[in-house]
């Protein structure tokens, strides 16, 4: 029995619907793995910092800068990656559900109104565990391979 004939404009159709779903199957694939891949992201304090955990909404206002001080009453120094750094993305996503933009906002209100301050900002990761170690009362966040004996890690609920 003869194969039936098949348009050469239905062929092409054909040939680009399979390709399409080659390459969407591809980038789902990849992007599972990347994700995958992602280091964990550690909320880390001055070891000095008496507290040993935070809620989210805590560890939230504190970030937003609503809150100045550890719940013991020592003065919180909040330092942070640049809004376009991929681990400032992730954790304020991730560990405190807002967008970076949502937090820039914030502190720009508060700086323009005079009511406070933004955080510190730091460059790098190696930036943010030595000024966190350094520093009395500090709080930032480092993937797992920055973390050391310098700075400890809090538990966040």
């Amino acid at each position: 029995m003869p194969l039936p004939i098949i348009s050469g404009s239905l062929m092409r159709l054909a040939l680009l619907a399979a390709t399409t779903f080659i390459v969407l199957v591809g980038l789902a694939f990849a992007t599972t793995n990347a994700i995958a891949r992602e280091a964990p992201l550690f909320l880390v304090a001055h070891p000095d910092v008496t507290t040993h955990w935070l809620n989210r909404d805590t560890t939230r206002a504190i970030f937003a800068m609503r809150q100045r001080t550890w719940p013991d009453g020592q003065a919180v120094r909040v330092f942070v990656l640049s809004n376009n750094n991929p681990v400032h993305a992730r954790f304020t996503k991730e560990q405190l559900a807002v967008y970076p933009h949502q937090l820039q906002l914030a502190w720009d209100r508060m700086v323009f109104s005079g009511t406070g301050q933004a955080p510190d900002r730091v460059n790098d990761q190696e930036e943010m565990r030595e000024r966190v170690a350094s520093t009395p009362g500090a709080i930032g966040y480092l993937e797992r391979e920055y973390l050391d004996d310098r700075v400890q890690v809090i538990s966040m609920e």
